[in-house]
C-alpha cells in the first residue's frame, strides 16, 4: 500500500486547495523555507494517526491549524456583513493504493467519492468544521460580540473513508511512523522520545518487572531514616495537618515518565545533538511498529549530524525503507542525491515538480558523487556555474562593484563552483526552467569547446553560457592580464604579496596560472581599481537583468 495522492485544503500555510502525488518508494520533498514540507509530512501523518504532535487532535484543535489568509477573509466577512454562516474549514484527503490484489481488498472499505475530486478511490478524509449542533450559539455569539478570532470551541474533527464511514486509527489498514531527529522534549531531565521508543520495545512481562522494580525503589525510599526524620520534623512544625515528603504514587505508570536513558554513563540529554540525532533515527527505523508501518515519514535526516555520520544515516535508511514508502523532507543535497534526484519533488510558489526525465547517466553521477550542491541551483532564483574558485572570486567581486558592494547571493544569485560538470546541472536547469549561466575558459579553441559543446543548450532562453571567442586568451588568466595590460605595474602589484621586479605580461600570466586562487582572492580583497573581462561583465548584467 502507498498514498498516491494527498490534498491540503486550508491547512496551516496551503490556502485554498494544495495537491501532490507520489510514488512508491523513495520521495524527497525539497523547497525554500515556508513552502510547506514540514505541514505536508505532518498532515499526512496525521491523517492516518488522528494524532497532533503525539496528541489525539480532537483535543488540540487551535485556530493556529487553519491558514491565516482564510481566517483573516472570515472575520473581514463578518465585519461586513457578508455571508456569516460560510465558517473556514481544514480538509485532509489521502488517496491510497496497491499494486497487489490482496492489498486491495483490505482497502476496500476505503472505496468511495467522498473527496474533493469527487472520483471513486480508495482513500482517508480528515475535516476539521463547525459542529452544526452549535448552530443557535453560533448565531448568538456573532449577534452580540464582535468576532476577532475564529470560534474554534464550536468545531469538531471528523475522520471518515472515501465511503463515508466513520474512521478510527485501528481500522485504518495503511500505518506510519513520524521521525522527526530535531524534536527535543525534555521533562524531569528525560527525553521522552527516546524513552518512547525504548519502552515501546519492551513485552508487557519487562513492563510489569520494571514497574513493580520501581515500587519497591519507592517503598524503600519511603522507609528512609532520613526521610521519617524529616516528615516527623515537618509533624511538629505543622499543625493538624499531615505533611510529608513523598514520591509520586498518583498514576500506575508512573515510571514511564521517571525513566531516563543513559548512554556510555552519560543521560541522553548530556550528549551531542549529532548523537542524540543518529540514535533517535535508528532506534525509531529499526523499532517493530516501524517494520509495521508502510509509509515512514522523515523530517530533515541531515540536523547535526557531520557528513559521515549522515552517510552512515542513509545507508540506513536505504536498508529499512525497502518495501515502503518513505516521503522525507531536506534541505540537504547529499542526502537528495544519495537517495536519487529522480525521487526529488521541489516544493515552489504553491507548486510541485518532480525531476523525472534526467538523463539515467545525470541520476547516477549525482548519487555516486553526491558532495555536488544540486539544491543550490534548484533553490535559487538565478545561478551562476563556474569551474573553480578564482572564476567566482573575480566573478563575485565585479558583481559587487556594480551593485553597490552586495555580493550575489544577496540578490538571490547563487554562484556555484561545479568543475567542469555543467552539463550535468543544466540538465537540471532545462526540466525546471531555472535562470542559469555558464562562465567558462574557451580552452583554445571557441568553435568545439563553447559552440559545438554547448548548442543543445543554448537554445533555451534561460541557459546563459559567457566566454571569450579569442583562442589565444584561452583561460581567465590572460584574460585578466589582457584587460590590464596598459596598467601592468598595478596588477602585479596586487596580485603578488611581494614584487621584486616589474614583470613582463607573460611572467604575470604565468604566475598566475600556477597561483589561481591566491591571485584571484587578491583582486577580491583589493580596493584597486582594475578592468574585467568583457565576458565577465556580460554575466554581471545578466544577472542585474530583473526581466
Amino acid at each position: 500500500m502507498y498514498i498516491e495522492k494527498l490534498n491540503l485544503i486550508n491547512y496551516k500555510c496551503f490556502e485554498g486547495k494544495y495537491t501532490i502525488e507520489f510514488k512508491e518508494g523513495v520521495n524527497i520533498l525539497v523547497g525554500n523555507n515556508g513552502e510547506g514540507k514540514s505541514t505536508i509530512l505532518e498532515g499526512i501523518n496525521l491523517t492516518l494517526s488522528g494524532l497532533l504532535n503525539g496528541k489525539y487532535l480532537k483535543n488540540e484543535i487551535s485556530q493556529y491549524l487553519f491558514n491565516k489568509n482564510v481566517v483573516k477573509k472570515y472575520i473581514a466577512d463578518l465585519k461586513a456583513g457578508g455571508k456569516q454562516e460560510i465558517l473556514p474549514s481544514i480538509e485532509i484527503e489521502l488517496f491510497i493504493n496497491s499494486k497487489t490484489p490482496e492489498k486491495l481488498k483490505e482497502l476496500a472499505i476505503l472505496k468511495g467519492n467522498n473527496n474533493s475530486d469527487r472520483l471513486d478511490k480508495h482513500g482517508i478524509k480528515l475535516e476539521i468544521k463547525f459542529d452544526d449542533s452549535y448552530l443557535k450559539e453560533y448565531e448568538i455569539l456573532i449577534k452580540d460580540k464582535e468576532i476577532i478570532t475564529l470560534p474554534i470551541e464550536y468545531y469538531q474533527m471528523k475522520w471518515s473513508s472515501f465511503g463515508r464511514d466513520s474512521l478510527t486509527s485501528r481500522i485504518i489498514p495503511l500505518k506510519s511512523i513520524l521521525i522527526d531527529s530535531s524534536s527535543t522534549k525534555y521533562q524531569n531531565g528525560s527525553d521522552l522520545y527516546i524513552s518512547k521508543i525504548i519502552k515501546n520495545y519492551l513485552d508487557e512481562d519487562k513492563k510489569v518487572g520494571i514497574s513493580q522494580a520501581f515500587r519497591q525503589v519507592k517503598e524503600e525510599f519511603m522507609r528512609s531514616e532520613y526521610i521519617s526524620k524529616i516528615n516527623d520534623d515537618l509533624k511538629e512544625k505543622i499543625d493538624r495537618k499531615k505533611l510529608e515528603i513523598s514520591v509520586d504514587l498518583s498514576t500506575q505508570n508512573s515510571w514511564e515518565n521517571t525513566l531516563i536513558t543513559i548512554l556510555d554513563e552519560i543521560p541522553f540529554h548530556q550528549i551531542g545533538k549529532g548523537d542524540q540525532c543518529i540514535i533517535k533515527s535508528k532506534l525509531a527505523l529499526q523499532h517493530e511498529k516501524t517494520s509495521q508501518a508502510q509509509i515512514l515519514l522523515i523530517e530533515e535526516p541531515e540536523n547535526h549530524l557531520s557528513h559521515t555520520k549522515l552517510n552512515e544515516l542513509m545507508k540506513i535508511i536505504e536498508e529499512e525503507s525497502k518495501g515502503k514508502q518513505v516521503i522525507l523532507s531536506t534541505h540537504s543535497p547529499f542526502v537528495a542525491n544519495k537517495l536519487g534526484l529522480n525521487n526529488l519533488i521541489l516544493l515552489k510558489n504553491r507548486k510541485n515538480t518532480r525531476l523525472t526525465e534526467l538523463n539515467k547517466e545525470t541520476y547516477k553521477f549525482f548519487k555516486k558523487l553526491p558532495g555536488y550542491n544540486t539544491l543550490r541551483l534548484i533553490l535559487s532564483q538565478k545561478s551562476i556555474l563556474v569551474e573553480g574558485d578564482s572564476d567566482e572570486l573575480i566573478f563575485q567581486k565585479y558583481f559587487m562593484i556594480k551593485n553597490e558592494d552586495k555580493l550575489p547571493i544577496n540578490k538571490g544569485i547563487d554562484v556555484i563552483s561545479c568543475g567542469l560538470t555543467f552539463k550535468r546541472f543544466l540538465e537540471i536547469a532545462i526540466l525546471l526552467n531555472e535562470n542559469v549561466g555558464v562562465i567558462t575558459d574557451n580552452d583554445g579553441d571557441y568553435l568545439n569547446n563553447i559552440e559545438e559543446r554547448y548548442r543543445d543548450y543554448t537554445k533555451y532562453e534561460n541557459i546563459k553560457v559567457f566566454a571569450d571567442k579569442r583562442g589565444d586568451l584561452n583561460t581567465l588568466e590572460p584574460q585578466f592580464v589582457n584587460v590590464n595590460v596598459n596598467d601592468i605595474k598595478k596588477l602585479s602589484e596586487i596580485v603578488r604579496e611581494k614584487k621584486k621586479k616589474v614583470e613582463t605580461e607573460a611572467e604575470l600570466i604565468e604566475f598566475m596560472i600556477k597561483n589561481k586562487s591566491e591571485w584571484a582572492l587578491r583582486v577580491f580583497e583589493s580596493n584597486q581599481i582594475l578592468e574585467y573581462p568583457e565576458y565577465i561583465k556580460k554575466a554581471v548584467e545578466w544577472c542585474n537583468d530583473e526581466e
